[in-house]
């Protein structure tokens, strides 16, 4: 049978000379700073690549099962959930992990988060107490923690650690997941009469290059937000610092709001942008006319105190239980003995 009655047979491709590649084809795009440092996840493939623009799509999911899940008005549980998850590190299993987690396992969960940011930095999770507070409740409502369960699964599926659990301080600032939460689950008219507008990422960071380089920038300088909202402007100009290869540790920050869950949004904030040792969030009105960065600071060195106090309690406990524990190992052999 000749090769013309058999169709279906495949034919030996006639040898041609391979045309050489076009220029553009031969160099690698090169990768950006983020996709070098970023692992790709399927929660992180399905996001927008924008952060802003990840960040508002995490903050429509949370709002919509929120609300789906009858969670009710109280809008600082849902903002308490995203921001507890915020302050985590993307480690290998841990998203699976909380998934699993049941409804009832979530408020001691969040508790120990706060708790141990507490540790490090007392001021800045006792201003942040709103977001937190609920979890404390003894007798919780099974229904408001099915809609808490319910944020905390579309949070995370949503690829909310992909963009806040970075081990690097500069991917995990690269945008504020708080800020369109905050914004999207207060009313309308509650944002009217607040007053409450949080500046665009984009003219915050906008604003931040053009003010800030090394010439302006100098160690030991203090930076001012006396509307600080969730802290937008402060990620801005730490981002600006970084980019210019300074440490934001070596400056002082200064973040005031008048209404107090912005200002907790603010303090969470601080600490997942990693803006030092020296950043104080305050909640007053910056147009009265105290001092009111002297009354965060006492604030703030009120919470240390605090905080001493009762790791000194706490150790002082542990020890006299140690301290009964030997005795009774020393005194039990003793008592088999005599018997």
């Amino acid at each position: 049978m000749s090769d013309d009655d058999a169709p279906f047979l495949p034919r030996t491709a006639t040898p041609t000379t391979p045309r050489p590649a076009p220029s553009w084809a031969k160099k690698k795009p090169p990768k950006s700073k983020a996709a070098s440092r970023t692992k790709v996840t399927a929660r992180r493939y399905l996001a927008p690549h924008d952060p802003h623009e990840h960040a508002r799509k995490i903050a429509e999911n949370v709002i919509e099962a929120w609300y789906q899940s009858f969670g009710g008005s109280s809008i600082d549980i849902p903002l308490g959930t995203v921001a507890a998850l915020a302050l985590l590190r993307n480690v290998p299993g841990l998203a699976d992990w909380i998934l699993n987690l049941q409804p009832h396992e979530l408020p001691q969960f969040f508790k120990e988060i706060y708790l141990g940011y507490w540790i490090k930095r007392p001021d800045l999770i006792n201003r942040a107490i709103r977001l937190h507070d609920w979890a404390w409740n003894p007798d919780p409502d099974p229904q408001q923690l099915r809609a808490v369960h319910a944020v905390t699964n579309r949070a995370i599926n949503t690829g909310l650690l992909d963009l806040t659990g970075h081990d690097d301080p500069y991917m995990r600032s690269e945008s504020d997941v708080l800020s369109p939460l905050l914004t999207g689950l207060r009313h309308k008219s509650d944002k009217k009469w607040r007053g409450e507008y949080h500046t665009p990422a984009c003219v915050s960071d906008l604003m931040a290059q053009m003010v800030v380089d090394k010439d302006f920038a100098q160690p030991n300088m203090a930076i001012r937000e006396p509307a600080v909202g969730s802290g937008g402007m402060l990620r801005s100009v730490a981002q600006r610092l970084r980019d210019l290869q300074l440490n934001p540790h070596d400056y002082t920050w200064y973040g005031n709001d008048v209404d107090s869950l912005a200002a907790a949004c603010a303090a969470v904030n601080a600490i997942i942008w990693d803006l030092g040792p020296n950043c104080f969030i305050g909640c007053a009105d910056s147009l009265a006319p105290e001092d009111d960065y002297a009354q965060t600071l006492a604030e703030a060195q009120d919470a240390f105190k605090q905080r001493d106090d009762y790791i000194g309690a706490a150790t002082s406990i542990v020890a006299t239980r140690r301290a009964f524990r030997l005795a009774d190992q020393i005194s039990t052999p003793k008592e088999k003995a005599s018997a």
